[in-house]
């Protein structure tokens, strides 16, 4: 990944992590790793962490501890009532966004 694309998806990283959460629960490291297989490679452990902290605190996720067969529990997150309105708000943002950014790379406006 560019050192642009690593710059414009720290923007956008809370509405990625909030759009798989929408589908399912997730821990932290599972995160991590799917961002990776989605073609994020730069995205980190502790990038991850740092957002969902972020994210539990503002209210948008549910949180569980589960058991861990290796280890002290786990923390599993799932996106609440909260957590999908300000989906709905990333969403929107982002086609404004895309749009606004597809007329200026066309010409139109």
């Amino acid at each position: 990944m560019s050192r642009q694309e690593t710059e414009l998806l720290k923007g956008v990283l809370e509405g990625v992590i909030l759009e798989l959460l929408r589908g399912r629960a997730w821990h932290g490291y599972d995160l991590t790793a799917r961002l990776q297989e989605l073609g994020f490679q730069d995205v980190v452990e502790g990038t991850v962490y740092a957002l969902l902290v972020r994210i539990e605190r503002r209210g948008l996720v549910d949180v569980e501890k589960v058991p861990s067969p290796k280890g002290p529990p786990r923390k599993v997150y799932t996106l609440n009532d909260a957590g999908t309105d300000r989906l709905e708000e990333f969403w929107t943002a982002w086609g404004a966004i895309a749009g606004r950014l597809d007329d200026l790379r066309n010409g139109r406006k």
